[in-house]
């Protein structure tokens, strides 16, 4: 009867530091939408960090209770039924340890809680929520949701990437074909003007032969050959 009594005590007090914490929780909460209120008003950045604060306030509201439901499991009528004979020996004793236990039970879950947050980049998680939340805030076409078929989720996952890339290879065919035919009318440009310039050098040559034909035909009919005979 006794451990029940004192039991019933402790567990009034932890219920209304529960209460008053989540009251304090609440409050904060309040505040934190309020101010979320006021600065909707203001510019696009101060609403951000508030939506960002409030996931956080959100996030930190929901550990902070679930921390205290564990905690409430340990409780001081469960912890001195398991240790009864010193319950009886020593009740004050007792409630020392129970508080010393359930203090450095909640520390240490709350450290493993920190670390995890740290670990996992809970913040630039929801950083990155606040991001695609923006992004579809306008967007009215439906969010993608899978159909239950591997196959098909796995196509339409891919489907659209691969048409970029057609989009994207049809382009680029495009581009290179217009290079090489500009390429080809540059080469046949050159070849023309060689055959351009090979003609013109022939027809110097056959003219510089005919120059000398005529000039040997010339000096011959100037000067007989029988005249340096003689």
């Amino acid at each position: 009867m006794e451990v029940q009594n004192v039991s019933g005590e402790n567990e009034n007090v932890k219920q209304k530091e529960n209460d008053s914490c989540e009251e304090q929780t609440d409050a904060a909460a309040r505040e934190v939408s309020s101010a979320g209120s006021k600065a909707e008003s203001g510019s696009k950045a101060a609403e951000e960090t508030t939506a960002r604060y409030n996931r956080l306030k959100l996030f930190d509201k929901v550990i902070q209770k679930s921390l205290n439901r564990f905690i409430e499991h340990a409780s001081f009528k469960v912890f001195a039924s398991m240790f009864l004979p010193l319950y009886k020996n020593n009740v004050k004793r007792m409630e020392e340890i129970h508080k010393l236990f359930t203090d450095v039970l909640q520390k240490s879950i709350q450290e493993d809680i920190i670390q995890l947050m740290q670990e996992g980049k809970f913040e630039s998680k929801f950083n990155e929520l606040d991001k695609l939340e923006n992004e579809v805030k306008d967007n009215p076409d439906p969010a993608w949701r899978p159909s239950g078929v591997p196959e098909q989720d796995f196509c339409s996952f891919l489907m659209p990437y691969y048409q970029k890339q057609k989009a994207y290879m049809k382009l680029e065919l495009k581009r290179i074909r217009a290079e090489n035919a500009a390429l080809a009318e540059r080469v046949g440009a050159g070849r023309k003007s060689i055959a351009q310039t090979e003609q013109r050098i022939s027809t110097a040559v056959d003219e510089w032969k005919a120059t000398v034909t005529e000039f040997e035909t010339l000096a011959s009919s100037l000067c007989p050959a029988h005249v340096f005979d003689e």
